[in-house]
Formats: C-alpha cells, structure tokens, sequence
C-alpha cells in the first residue's frame, strides 16, 4: 500500500536570521570532469577513507545550522522558504511493481527503498547526530539543503548503495492508492569534486496530476566531508536544477569544512544585479 505522507520531525533554518529555529514536522564538477562515475568506489575502500580522514570537530546542532547554505551561495532568483521540512511531493508516493523485476526481485526492494527515502529525505539513513535542513524556492522549482552527521561505516555503506541504484533501479513502475501507474528513471549524474566521497543521480517520475499527464525531474547530491555529509535536491516539474545543485554543492561542502575546522562560514557571494 502506498505510504502515507507524514513527515518526520527536523530542524529548519529561517530565512530572516542566521541561528533563528524553526521546529516543524517533515522532505561536472568544477570544469575537472570528475562526474560520479569516476567515483564509484567500493564501500570498503570508501569506508578506509573514512578512517583516515582527519580529525574534526564532532558536528553540533549549531554547527549544522552554520553550515546550511543561504541565498547568497545561490544564483537566480532562489527565495528560502520555513515550510521545506514539510515538503515532499506526491508523485514520489507508490508501491514499485515487484513483478517487473522477474530476475532479480531483491532490487524491486532497493527500488522502494529509494522512493520512500526520496519522499523522507532520509537518503543516507537516519542521522547519528545533529542535523538542520533548509530549501529554496524558484517559481515551480525547490531546491532542498540538508547537512547532518552520520555513523561512518553506516555513511559509507549508503553511500555505495546510492552508486548502485541507477543499474538497480534504472526504469521500474509505481502504483500510487488510485491505482495510477507511474515509471521511474534513475540515472547517473555528475556531482562536483567536493569532499571525500560522493554520488550523483537524476530521477524522473511520469505520472498524471490533475488528471493530466506530468513529469517531476530531480537531480539529486550526496556528499561525505569526514563523518558528515550534505544531500541536495533540486527540480520539479520544470525540469531539474542541475547548475543550482552543483553550486550548493561547491558551497555547502566548503562551508561545512569551515564548520569542522572551527571557523565561521564566510557569507556567499551573493547576487548579482
């Protein structure tokens, strides 16, 4: 049966002032080529990664907030919002058809997994420590900013099995309480050479709304810094943001190395015009 559509309960950042909270109910890399293909490492060898890298500061629930991007990190015409940990949109909501997969009907489980963790925004599993979440609006597009702190050996293996979803998972069919079908892509997409691990996808949803055919695009980010890492989506049913996610990437990834380090993030560089 399709899931229902509650959220779980996260920290939000405001849009008026740095460190204001809001508790509400819950949602190419820089011209060197380094796309998530060439990242797929196996989890073992991110999770050796993982142990050598330095040591930093154990991420608090200010820091997460600190680290959070802002509209100055954001070209265009990107407004933040107070009600993204309520978002989640409906076409992510089904039961995948585990009779398409003839073969291989453990992926049909790994398939389910994605939407509903795509629906949560729970993409690496439910954070060990702090955790904040923000999200920008830009006509009918969002842009969702979550930074949180992870087990490490839990990360890496999420991480991994992110990398895995677009063989997986590469078109499958979900049914929504209606009976409504819809088809799911998930494909490969670069992701900026941030961090210490990282993995990209793009995920269409083709379904109906309103009675009219619709199509949700998302491109979708998850990268490590240490033990911490940060996870974007961006799109809707314009299209994907895939210049937007790339940039809060590059941002956030620097603003949360500034955070471990104990520095203050630096503001962005604003906008132009």
């Amino acid at each position: 049966m399709p899931r229902r559509p509650s959220r779980p309960v996260r920290v939000l950042a405001s849009a008026l002032a740095a460190g204001a909270l809001l508790t509400v109910p819950a949602c190419s890399s820089d011209g060197d080529g380094g796309g998530a293909a060439s990242d797929a490492a196996s989890p073992l060898a991110d999770r050796a990664r993982v142990s050598a890298t330095p040591t930093t500061n154990r991420l608090t629930q200010a820091g997460a907030r600190a680290a959070l991007i802002t509209e100055g990190d954001l070209e265009g015409d990107w407004n933040q919002t107070k009600d993204a940990a309520a978002w989640g949109d409906k076409l992510l909501i089904g039961k995948v058809d585990v009779a398409q997969f003839l073969t291989a009907k453990a992926n049909a489980a790994d398939c389910q997994r994605f939407l509903d963790a795509l629906y949560d925004d729970d993409l690496l599993g439910k954070p060990s420590g702090a955790s904040a979440l923000t999200g920008f609006q830009q006509g009918d597009s969002r842009l969702l900013y979550q930074v949180a702190a992870y087990n490490p050996v839990r990360l890496s293996a999420s991480l991994g099995w992110l990398k895995t979803l677009p063989v997986r998972c590469d078109q499958f069919t979900a049914t929504d309480a209606q009976g409504g079908k819809r088809t799911v892509q998930v494909t490969t997409s670069s992701v900026p050479n941030q961090g210490d691990a990282r993995q990209g996808l793009q995920v269409t949803v083709q379904g109906t709304a309103n009675g009219e055919p619709t199509t949700l695009t998302l491109d979708v980010a998850a990268v490590r810094v240490g033990n911490d890492a940060i996870t974007v989506t961006a799109g809707g049913l314009d299209g994907g943001e895939h210049d937007s996610l790339e940039l809060a990437v590059r941002e956030g990834a620097q603003r949360l190395k500034d955070v471990q380090s104990g520095k203050t993030p630096a503001p962005g560089p604003g906008r132009e015009g």
